[in-house]
């Protein structure tokens, strides 16, 4: 019996139909090109120079400023200080919003009150939220020392002490970040197959088995991409820095971002800062590859 292979239809476009979706793309790239690609371009461009934001004058520097960076004590501790917010905040963020999910998708009454009450804070302007935060970790009035009082446990200075101000930076991150994940986990909950559930129980599988082996697997595409979106948000955290603590207290909550907007608009070293700009883009490209690569090995595509 002879094996009829599947044909390949070659699609042939004019030049009209070509040219028409040519045109249709260029609105999308327009924006793309004068506020993404060409921007991205010029500071590269710039980490090679000593432009200082006012002389006409722009010196080649070479790699020179990337050499100050690595000599450069504080550049040490921005890293370390990126690195650990990054993971303080996305894990909290996917697992909470996860928790909550859970709880929500269980719910019978009052999920749509609950859910919009969590989804609230993330909807809201970073600056309103972190300017509130900063009254409730005020050591001396704020409510947070207070409530900690009432139970008979020490209050804390918060975003004033170098030990506690990134615990308190990642506080206001995670608690704002929650719903969004809340969002996406409830639909991937729903969408998972009940009957999958159901044949893990006629195995025996108990509530928790039946999570770890059939729930996570079937919504690993939506963690995937929750962690690809929170790592890259938490590179470019700069708002609740700026509100809560100013890069303080000495330096402790001083991320790749916050220690670019210093070099650029305090200290008008922009060549420096677009060195920080370019290894800030580096690392969130090998973040996201490195991600991805993982996802291979870990993401089930049903």
């Amino acid at each position: 019996m002879q094996k009829e292979g599947k044909k390949k239809v070659k699609v042939h476009y004019s030049r009209k139909e070509n040219l028409t979706g040519i045109l249709f793309v260029v609105p999308a790239l327009i924006p793309l090109l004068i506020f993404w690609v060409i921007p991205v371009v010029w500071s590269g461009g710039l980490s090679f120079t000593d432009w200082d934001m006012m002389s006409e004058n722009i010196n080649f520097m070479g790699l020179k400023n990337f050499a100050s960076l690595l000599r450069d004590p504080k550049f040490g501790d921005v890293l370390w200080n990126t690195l650990v917010f990054a993971v303080g905040s996305t894990v909290p963020t996917i697992v909470l919003g996860l928790l909550v999910a859970l709880l929500m998708n269980g719910a019978r009454k009052g999920t749509g009150v609950y859910r919009t009450v969590i989804f609230a804070p993330y909807i809201t302007p970073m600056v309103a939220v972190s300017v509130v935060w900063s009254w409730i970790f005020e050591p001396r009035v704020g409510i947070l020392n207070y409530i900690l009082g009432l139970f008979g446990l020490p209050g804390s200075q918060w975003t004033q002490s170098s030990s506690t101000a990134m615990l308190s930076v990642l506080i206001v991150t995670v608690w704002k970040g929650i719903g969004w994940t809340m969002i996406f986990y409830m639909e991937a909950l729903r969408k998972v197959p009940q009957s999958l559930k159901e044949a893990a129980a006629i195995d025996g599988a108990n509530g928790f088995q039946q999570f770890w082996k059939v729930t996570l697997p079937m919504i690993s595409p939506t963690t995937f991409f929750l962690v690809i979106m929170s790592s890259i948000s938490s590179l470019q955290a700069y708002d609740q820095i700026q509100v809560l603590t100013q890069g303080g207290p000495a330096g402790s909550t001083r991320t790749l971002l916050y220690y670019y907007y210093q070099e650029a608009f305090r200290n008008f070293e922009t060549g420096k800062a677009s060195a920080v700009a370019v290894v800030l883009v580096l690392i969130t490209v090998a973040l996201s590859w490195a991600e991805t690569e993982i996802s291979k090995k870990t993401v089930f595509y049903n």
